[in-house]
Formats: structure tokens, C-alpha cells, sequence
């Protein structure tokens, strides 16, 4: 399955500044492995030492946070776009 992955600005670096790059995978959590597998550092820069998505990190499949799906147990198909999305913190701009 291949699965289309929207990578922000921040982790391009890791990536050789491709904006999006294809991964393979049933799951989140296969694509995230797969990834690394791909560009060494990538998944630790997502997940924290026991694999858990860390809380600063979004992640969308087609638009749905998977946090309100399977989490990264949330099966993805061939043609699904997976964005990765920083959390922004900041209070009020007023």
C-alpha cells in the first residue's frame, strides 16, 4: 500500500527537503516504521522511546486526526495522504 506522506518544513531536513515522499504500510504505525527505514531519525523525531506518537505531533489521514481514529493502529490504503503536522503553541496574538 502506498501511501502518500506531507512532511513539514521542520523534519525536511531529514528527508532532503521533499515536501512529500510515498511510504509503505496496512497502518500508521507500519507507515512511520517505513519511513524511517527510509530517512534514519525521522521516527524519533515523531514517536517517543516507547513508540507513542508524541503529544506535539499531528498526524491526518485524508483530513481525520488518527487520534480520533485507531491511533497509530488506524489502517491506511493505497492512495491515502498522510500529513504530518507540528503542534503550534503560543497564546494570544491580541
Amino acid at each position: 500500500m502506498s501511501v502518500t506522506v506531507i512532511i513539514p518544513t521542520p523534519l525536511r531536513k531529514l528527508t532532503n527537503e521533499q515536501e512529500t515522499v510515498d511510504a509503505d504500510g496496512a497502518k500508521v504505525a507500519e507507515v512511520i516504521e517505513q519511513l524511517q527505514t527510509q530517512f534514519p531519525g525521522l521516527k524519533e523525531r515523531l514517536c517517543d522511546d516507547n513508540g507513542v506518537l508524541r503529544r506535539f505531533v499531528n498526524v491526518f489521514l485524508n483530513g481525520e486526526d488518527i487520534r480520533f481514529l485507531d491511533g497509530p493502529e488506524t489502517p491506511v490504503k493505497d492512495g491515502d495522504e498522510l500529513s504530518i503536522i507540528p503542534a503550534i503553541a503560543g497564546g494570544c496574538c491580541c
